[in-house]
């Protein structure tokens, strides 16, 4: 992992912590004020964001720790770990708030009307979540950390979660009090559907998933680019961690000397390995003479995809 890599995915989580502890004691603040069940539900959520937030530092620190000896490959395989402890205290914290939501309509105990400053902290912090979802998401596609898309997509549901409390606030002041508690279950909802992309996303990196089609594709054709590469086959693309590991075979005329092959294989190797999400690339060569070659379509069909061929 390159330094700068390295340091950018640090500042990230510096960012992600100091943003989530700030909106975690305003809404605190309201809450503590006003009684109003919709931001207290909003300051749970942001209390464990800000929880969390300390997990995914952590975890960043480590993942960008350089490779050593027992870990020749470096640490980034640690990053869907990291992401899967943010699901867990997402899912935590929306079951908490829509038990204590559906309490209160059950018994009939609605929170406090929040009023203006419930309103300004709710838009606060909707915007300043925009900000830093637009900021991981960017952030996390440049740098392919898995931990950073994923509080890029509970930044996003925050989003979604202060707009169904203010519509709690609003409801509370206009005399309405049983919006309250049910925006608070909309809340709960947003947080726990967040929970489950982080998990759906991240356990396709631990099981050794295909990434998808299009980098497949864009993997086979730098391969057959090479002029005297006669064919591919048994191609193998599947996740190690958030980076991918590629095998492959290639064809070649059978008389090439053995200086020959090696610098068609070392070519195609850096060719592939100058994709940013792959890690390993493992090539075998075959004489195109021995007829190795097996019919493959979904190779062929990737290959159509991205050469435009029919």
């Amino acid at each position: 992992m390159s330094g700068d890599r390295s340091r950018v995915m640090r500042r990230v989580g510096l960012v992600i912590l100091a943003v989530n502890v700030g909106l975690a004691l305003a809404k605190a603040g309201v809450w503590w004020t006003t009684g109003s069940l919709a931001v207290g539900s909003e300051a749970v959520n942001s209390a464990s964001d800000a929880v969390y937030s300390v997990i995914v530092l952590a975890g960043l620190y480590l993942t960008t720790q350089p490779p050593d000896f027992e870990h020749p490959h470096g640490h980034e395989r640690i990053e869907p770990f990291v992401s899967l402890f943010v699901a867990v205290g997402v899912f935590a914290a929306g079951a908490g708030v829509l038990w204590n939501a559906s309490t209160s309509v059950l018994n009939g105990t609605y929170g406090g009307s929040a009023g203006v400053t419930g309103v300004a902290v709710l838009v606060a912090s909707g915007g300043v979540k925009y900000g830093l979802y637009r900021y991981c998401l960017r952030v996390g596609e440049q740098t392919h950390s898995p931990a950073i898309i994923a509080t890029a997509l509970d930044n996003r549901n925050d989003i979604l979660t202060a707009g169904a409390a203010l519509v709690g606030v609003l409801g509370a002041s206009a005399g309405v009090p049983i919006l309250d508690p049910i925006a608070a279950g909309v809340v709960s909802l947003g947080i726990i559907y967040t929970g489950y992309e982080i998990v759906r996303d991240n356990v396709n990196y631990l099981v050794g998933a295909a990434p998808p089609d299009e980098l497949t594709a864009e993997i086979l054709s730098r391969a057959l680019e090479h002029p005297e590469v006669k064919g591919a086959h048994d191609v193998v693309a599947h996740y190690v961690g958030p980076e991918i590991d590629v095998s492959l075979h290639i064809e070649v005329e059978g008389d090439m000397t053995l200086f020959e092959a090696h610098d068609i294989e070392s070519k195609v190797v850096e060719s592939i390995g100058e994709l940013p999400e792959v890690d390993d690339v493992f090539v075998h060569i075959d004489p195109k003479e021995l007829g190795e070659w097996k019919e493959d379509d979904r190779t062929e069909q990737l290959f159509e995809q991205r050469t435009g061929e029919k």
